[in-house]
């Protein structure tokens, strides 16, 4: 919610994509706001409400795109497709009826930019009896499994998710491939700066750093039922949010300083992910962390800390950017989309097979 992130990608050989040119288009501040409160109080929204923002996010996305390729210099007719993947702002992937639900009207997207779009990429999955989350596994895979080497790539987004790739000389297999959401990556801390400091973010954890985990609270916390789920699972801000937090510290006899609150927060999300990784990937020896998340360095030492002696590293020293691997998962997979080609990861999501991802708006 605080941009989105465009990504031109070159897909001449869709196991080596290479991003050509990036671009990160902010919503306006009234925007922004109006999704943060909507993504807690889905209950509070109108038809009326939903639909205005169905097409307000559509047409920030088409702005973006038309940004992208207007500063890239490559002509428009060059590019194969658009992948939206939508803001989302409730996930329910469990229940009679589970759904995911993102806003951003794709029609929009490709009438303004006259670029094939594909959009909706989670409901083909929940309809195969899965969770619809996490998608990125599939592009993980595809470029980070190694054939001798067990790993684990680890996208620190506002939820954390963890891709578990075992040692294979198949690059084509993946019968292997395990991957979930842990629960909160950054979602968590940078809602409780914003409220006390008016930050969007932690910025290197500098404020964090100046407070102690509470451990009567960090303990507290780690009961949140979803942490003890077995895979598959997938979660969002639907849950892990303000509200939450709030009646978490609720519960407690006495709140901590907010201070103790912001480096306990951290120490949750290094927690819980490093619980999974040692309860799904045991023998990982190689960990890549992405997503915004891996810039934050007290949250990078801790995940370090936890799981060592494993090597925990950036993926950039690999040949991506983190901060771009979710946009660049995303054009793969609408690439997938436009061929006809099955984009879900069946062990990871849960699904009874693998199936063609989302819908294709023609221009």
């Amino acid at each position: 919610m605080d941009a989105v992130d465009a990504a031109l990608v070159d897909l001449e050989d869709p196991r080596r994509p290479v991003i050509l040119a990036r671009h990160a288009e902010p919503p306006e501040a009234k925007l922004r706001s109006e999704l943060l409160s909507l993504s807690q109080d889905v209950a509070g929204v109108t038809l009326a409400k939903l639909g205005e923002l169905d097409q307000r996010v559509g047409h920030w996305f088409a702005d973006a795109a038309q940004n992208l390729i207007e500063s890239s210099g490559v002509s428009s007719k060059s590019v194969l497709g658009i992948a939206n993947h939508g803001q989302t702002l409730h996930h329910a992937p469990r229940g009679q009826y589970p759904f995911s639900l993102q806003i951003g009207d794709s029609n929009v997207v490709a009438a303004r930019t006259g670029i094939t779009t594909v959009g909706q990429f989670r409901g083909a999955d929940i309809a195969a009896g899965g969770e619809g989350a996490p998608l990125a596994p599939a592009l993980h895979h595809q470029i980070f499994q190694h054939a001798h080497e067990h790993r684990c790539v680890i996208n620190l987004g506002g939820i954390a998710n963890i891709t578990l790739l075992r040692a294979n000389p198949d690059s084509e297999d993946t019968s292997q491939v395990l991957g979930l959401d842990t629960g909160p990556a950054s979602a968590l801390m940078d809602a409780w700066i914003s409220e006390h400091l008016g930050d969007p973010q932690d910025t290197d954890a500098r404020w964090a750093r100046g407070g102690q985990v509470d451990e009567t609270l960090l303990s507290h916390l780690l009961q949140e039922p979803y942490f003890h789920l077995g895979a598959p699972k997938s979660t969002g801000r639907e849950h892990f949010n303000l509200d939450w937090l709030r009646n978490q510290l609720a519960a407690l006899p006495q709140p901590p300083d907010p201070v103790d609150v912001q480096r306990t927060l951290c120490e949750l999300s290094a927690r819980t992910i490093a619980d999974a990784v040692e309860e799904y990937g045991p023998d990982t020896q190689r960990v890549l962390l992405c997503g915004g998340g891996a810039r934050n360095p007290l949250l990078r030492e801790r995940i370090a800390s936890l799981l060592a002696p494993c090597s925990v590293e950036l993926s950039d020293d690999y040949g991506v950017d983190g901060d771009w691997v979710e946009a660049l998962a995303f054009a793969w997979l609408a690439m997938r989309t436009i061929k006809g080609l099955p984009g879900n990861v069946p062990s990871v999501t849960g699904a009874s097979r693998a199936v063609v991802l989302g819908g294709v708006y023609a221009p």
